[in-house]
């Protein structure tokens, strides 16, 4: 009898055992990566974005020595950093400051040109006959030409007042109505001082866009009067259908503004544009 209890006690404490058995599993751990998107700027690098976006920074692209994209910080640095330098040129020989600074900043790239960093030359002056100074050798129209090598980059803007001041071809322009920006620009291009037929619209449209008319009307003083730019209405007539622009060859953001009498800002806004780059035929929005 006693092993019969035994027994079936056994089987009891087995049956208990077997139906309270569970498996136990490890818990999932649930791993969340933060997305990034890698996106191209306007300089032609990489950046990472993380949940915060930036603004991204208008950029324009600058001839220098080659062809240099620069942001409007760089830009803007460059002018705070020599503006009164230009400034005490425009005294001392009568360029206005707001030509010397729009020819730095072209010619240059806005100071991070290769020249300009190897060599302090703001304005890609070349040697030339009788120079006995420094010089360094650049790939220009010609492999390894001879531009002029300076310590500090005053002595680069002072050469480049020297340079138009003693040339019998620039005379003309030291008879030109103090400031008159528009007037140089066109000048020096007639004179020779470059090759690009868009010169002098390169030089007023940086003028223009950095307000650097402004440091001649610091040297002036109160009988400086700035210069007006004639509109083109006949391209415009041409050009023209309704709220749209087509772009023809020579055009900038710039010029197209002047035009239609909007801001540069506004065209990249109502063409969703990140940068002033167009195209020739490229139809562009001139009213939102």
């Amino acid at each position: 009898m006693i092993k019969k209890i035994c027994l079936l006690l056994t089987l009891v404490l087995l049956y208990s055992c077997g139906s309270s058995s569970k498996v136990r599993t490890a818990p999932t751990k649930i791993t969340t990566t933060k997305k990034n998107t890698t996106v191209k700027t306007h300089s032609g690098s990489t950046r990472t974005n993380s949940s915060s976006s930036e603004n991204s920074k208008p950029s324009e692209v600058l001839e220098a020595t080659s062809k240099i994209k620069v942001t409007t910080e760089i830009v803007n640095a460059y002018i705070g950093k020599f503006n009164e330098t230009a400034k005490e040129n425009m005294r001392n020989h009568g360029v206005p400051a707001s030509i010397t600074l729009a020819q730095g900043i072209l010619e240059s790239g806005a100071g991070v040109g290769t020249l300009c960093v190897k060599a302090n030359n703001h304005f890609g002056i070349k040697c030339h006959t009788g120079w006995t100074g420094d010089s360094v050798r650049h790939d220009d129209d010609s492999e390894q030409e001879c531009f002029r090598k300076y310590s500090d980059p005053a002595e680069s803007f002072r050469d480049h007042s020297l340079f138009l001041t003693t040339r019998s071809r620039y005379s003309a322009l030291f008879k030109l109505p103090k400031g008159d920006y528009v007037a140089w620009a066109k000048g020096l291009k007639s004179a020779g001082y470059a090759t690009d037929p868009k010169y002098p619209e390169k030089l007023i449209g940086l003028i223009e866009r950095y307000e650097l008319y402004k440091y001649d009307s610091e040297v002036i003083g109160g009988g400086y009067t700035k210069p007006m730019i004639k509109k083109d209405t006949t391209t415009v007539n041409a050009e023209v259908s309704g709220s749209t622009y087509k772009v023809a060859q020579g055009d900038t953001l710039y010029s197209i503004s002047r035009k239609f009498n909007v801001t540069v800002d506004e065209l990249m806004k109502i063409n969703n544009l990140t940068s002033n780059a167009i195209a020739i035929g490229q139809i562009i929005k001139v009213k939102s």
